[in-house]
Order: C-alpha cells, then sequence, then structure tokens
C-alpha cells in the first residue's frame, strides 16, 4: 500500500465519523437559520445569496423576489447548491452542503404559505397574526418559492471528534 492510498483510507474514515445522521441533518435544519444559495449567473460564474429558509414537506424551502437574479438564474438553469455553516473554533465546526435542482413554485397560495412560514421561524407569532396577513399577502404577489430537490448532502461535524482530526 503506497502512501497515497494509506492517506485516502484514513481520510475516508475521518471523513465517516464527522458525517451527520439523518436525524442530526433534520435537527440542524431546523436550528439554524442563514442558508447561502448559489445558483449560475449570466456569466457563469456562482451567483451567491443568503436566504431564509424553512424546511417544508421535508424540503429547503425560501422564498424570492419573481424578478431577482437567482429567479432568472435558475430559470435559465436549475442547478442550486445551497450551504448552512456554524461554529467558530475548529471543534465546533457544523454544516450542510445542499446540491440539488431547484423547483420555482408560482401558485400564490403554495408562495404565501412560504411566507408564513418563514415569518413564524424568523419572527414569531407576531409575523402571522391578523394584522400582519395583509403584509404578507402583499409580499406574495411579487415573490416566488424555491424548494430544493435534493441530489446530495455533504455533512459535516466536528464536536464528534473532540478538536482532534
Amino acid at each position: 500500500m503506497g502512501w497515497g492510498t494509506s492517506l485516502k483510507i484514513h481520510m475516508a474514515n475521518k471523513r465517516t465519523s464527522i458525517t451527520m445522521t439523518e436525524a442530526e441533518i433534520a435537527a440542524y435544519l431546523k436550528t439554524q437559520t442563514i442558508l447561502n444559495i448559489a445558483s449560475i449567473g449570466p456569466t457563469g460564474h456562482p451567483h451567491l445569496v443568503a436566504m431564509w429558509y424553512e424546511v417544508m414537506d421535508g424540503k429547503v424551502t425560501f422564498w424570492t423576489f419573481g424578478k431577482s437574479q437567482k429567479i432568472v438564474n435558475l430559470r435559465r438553469n436549475n442547478k442550486i447548491t445551497g450551504l448552512i455553516e456554524s461554529g467558530d473554533a475548529y471543534e465546533e465546526l457544523k454544516g450542510l452542503e445542499i446540491v440539488g435542482t431547484a423547483t420555482i413554485i408560482e401558485d400564490y397560495d403554495k408562495i404565501l404559505a412560504i411566507g408564513r412560514a418563514v415569518g413564524l421561524k424568523y419572527n414569531g407569532e407576531g409575523a402571522i397574526s391578523d394584522a400582519a396577513l395583509p403584509f404578507l399577502e402583499a409580499q406574495a404577489k411579487k415573490r416566488l418559492g424555491i424548494q430544493i430537490e435534493v441530489e446530495n448532502i455533504v455533512s459535516w461535524d466536528h464536536s464528534k471528534i473532540g478538536g482532534g482530526y
């Protein structure tokens, strides 16, 4: 066995030791707040933006203005990658890379439901109150929803290895 082979096996074992389980991924998605999403811009470069999101129907979901660059990009090419990460010290680093395709949601009632879910997650009950509903309804008329159809998730949780690697 050569150096390269030994190193690859060692790294694969370490990689496996920091991978999150499905339950850990679901819990992490509930507790985190920022989803950085990348779509393919008009020049072929990544277009990267931070979004608020919620998990709906088991899928990472967000809403955005219908005329936004990300919508233009996703209509041209629906490939999308999302990144959610946290931690300041090495032993605290956790994250998910979500790779897939974007489904654009254009149904008003579904868009409003996304707005309500995101509003509740980030701003609490007041964001979905009767008083707030006219604002959400007006926003939903200008927005579209996005759900990520996941093809692959890469996860890491360095707390599983106690600070070493």
